[in-house]
């Protein structure tokens, strides 16, 4: 019998440890297999923060640096300017990125770092208890808002990829969604323009990643997709915010 599918080289041979039904293990998957197929797993160089993407020191088999809450960017800058031929690389969830971390990416974008950074959003903060993220929905509960955020005394969601285009110098800034095998392939193939972005030396990209938190959400994993598909899409739209590369 022909084998039509193995393991990313890149990714340890180990069991996921993540929830049931949570996407991080998607997109994990997804980035190693893109790693591989550019040969660059021996060139990678992964920047994770605090978190569920922590986990990711348990999963990657590549070069790894942990870093403060929220600061995986700057680390990240250094790393790059520091050996410009390394394919750098940050992936951080919503409470990281767009919280404590939300003056370093958008910095980062600003600066045009030719870096990549892979952006998780399931709206909570996953690993301290499921509270309210800069991303959460209006109306979504959460459990430092139990009755659901309220746009008048919480503001509204932050929508990252809608705030990094404005800047000058991005390269590359998508929105994505691991909800559907259909919609995790286009994932696939913006992660891979992301990288060979940066490989040419293009300037900084931006991929995000709309996943689930069955957990935290309450809800199954069949129903934290339906939850996607209702309430997560709809105020996040999907499709590529910019790309200076592309013909007009």
């Amino acid at each position: 019998m022909e084998k039509t599918y193995t393991r990313p080289k890149s990714l340890q041979p180990l069991q996921s440890g993540f929830c049931p039904g949570c996407l991080h293990g998607t997109a994990s998957k997804i980035i190693s297999e893109v790693i591989d197929e550019l040969q660059q797993a021996h060139n990678a160089l992964l920047v994770l923060p605090v978190g569920c993407a922590t986990m990711g020191l348990l999963y990657w088999k590549v070069d790894m640096i942990g870093s403060a809450h929220g600061r995986a960017p700057a680390v990240a800058t250094g790393a790059k300017r520091s050996h410009p031929s390394s394919l750098v690389f940050t992936y951080q969830g919503d409470g990281d990125l767009a919280a404590i971390g939300l003056g370093e990416i958008l910095s980062a974008a600003n600066r045009g770092e030719n870096i990549t950074v892979v952006f998780a959003n399931n709206s909570t903060y996953g690993m301290t208890g499921g509270q309210m993220a800069p991303t959460t929905l209006v109306g979504q509960k959460s459990t430092t808002s139990p009755s659901g955020r309220n746009a008048e005394t919480e503001g509204h969601p932050i929508p990252m990829c809608e705030l990094i285009k404005e800047l000058k110098s991005p390269a590359f800034v998508a929105r994505y969604a691991l909800d559907t095998p259909q919609n995790i392939r286009k994932a696939r193939a913006g992660i891979k323009k992301a990288f060979s972005y940066q490989l040419e030396e293009k300037g900084f990209s931006f991929v995000e990643l709309l996943t689930n938190c069955p957990t935290n959400w309450g809800l199954t994993p069949l129903q934290s997709l339906e939850y996607m598909q209702n309430h997560t899409i709809p105020n996040y739209p999907l499709g590529v915010f910019k790309d200076k590369e592309a013909k007009e």
